[in-house]
C-alpha cells in the first residue's frame, strides 16, 4: 500500500474485531459520533486509526444517524484521505447510503463533484451507486460518469470501468450499448473492465464489430 501515514500492521478483520468490541461500550448521540469519527481521522498517526474512524461511522447500531450534512464529514475523508482504500470504502458505504436515503439533497452534490478538479470526489461521485444494483439510477450513473470518460487518470478509468462492470451484472445490454455509443470516448481501460464479466459469460465476443 502506497502511503505516507505509517501502519500498525493489525489486519483489517482484526481491527473491525476491536473497534466492533469497543463501540459496544459507548451509546454516542448524533454529534458525539461525528465528532468522534472525525478527532479520530484528523488525529491519526498510523493508517489504521483513519480505518477505525471509518468503521465508527458505519457502525451498524449508528446508521440511523445518517443525515445529508454528513456528507461535510465524508467529503473531508475523501479529500483528505485521497487514496482508494479511504476513498472506495466512503463512496460504496456512506455516499451511497446517503444517496438511497436522501436522493433529492444528495443527487446535486454529486453532480457537482463529478465535475470536479479533484479526481478523489470524481471517484465517489462514480462509485457511490456500486452496490444499488437493479435500484441503480441508470440516468445519473451516466451523467455522474460523463465529465471523466476522456480523462487519462487511472482511477478515474478505472472506476468507470468497475461501476459498468457491478452494473452489467443487472442490465447487460445496457452497458454493452453504452460502451458501443461511448466507444471512441472510453479509454481502453475502461472498457475492459466494462466488459470483462459479458465476456466471461459469453453474452459478447472479442470481435463483435460493435465493440471495436
Amino acid at each position: 500500500m502506497k502511503s505516507a501515514m505509517p501502519y500498525y500492521g493489525i489486519r483489517m478483520p482484526e481491527l473491525r474485531k476491536i473497534c466492533r468490541a469497543s463501540f459496544r461500550q459507548y451509546h454516542l448521540e448524533p454529534d458525539d459520533w461525528e465528532a468522534t469519527a472525525l478527532a479520530l481521522w484528523r488525529n491519526a498517526k498510523h493508517r489504521e486509526e483513519r480505518y477505525a474512524a471509518l468503521e465508527l461511522i458505519g457502525h451498524r447500531p449508528w446508521r440511523s444517524y445518517f443525515q445529508p450534512p454528513l456528507l461535510t464529514t465524508l467529503e473531508e475523508f475523501v479529500v483528505t484521505g485521497a487514496w482508494w482504500d479511504y476513498v472506495d470504502s466512503v463512496a460504496v458505504n456512506f455516499v451511497g447510503h446517503l444517496l438511497e436515503r436522501f436522493p433529492d439533497e444528495i443527487r446535486p452534490m454529486l453532480r457537482n463533484w463529478s465535475q470536479d478538479g479533484n479526481i478523489w470526489r470524481r471517484r465517489t461521485a462514480i462509485l457511490a451507486q456500486l452496490k444499488f444494483k437493479d435500484r441503480t439510477d441508470q440516468t445519473l450513473l451516466y451523467e455522474l460518469m460523463a465529465p471523466s470518460l476522456e480523462e487519462k487518470e487511472f482511477f478515474l478509468r478505472k472506476a468507470i470501468g468497475w461501476a459498468l462492470r457491478e452494473y452489467s451484472k443487472t442490465d447487460p445490454d445496457a452497458v454493452i450499448d453504452y460502451v458501443f455509443a461511448n466507444r471512441t470516448k472510453l479509454s481502453g481501460l475502461s472498457r475492459r473492465e466494462s466488459l470483462k464479466i459479458l465476456l466471461k459469460k459469453g453474452k459478447i465476443t472479442s470481435d463483435d464489430g460493435r465493440l471495436a
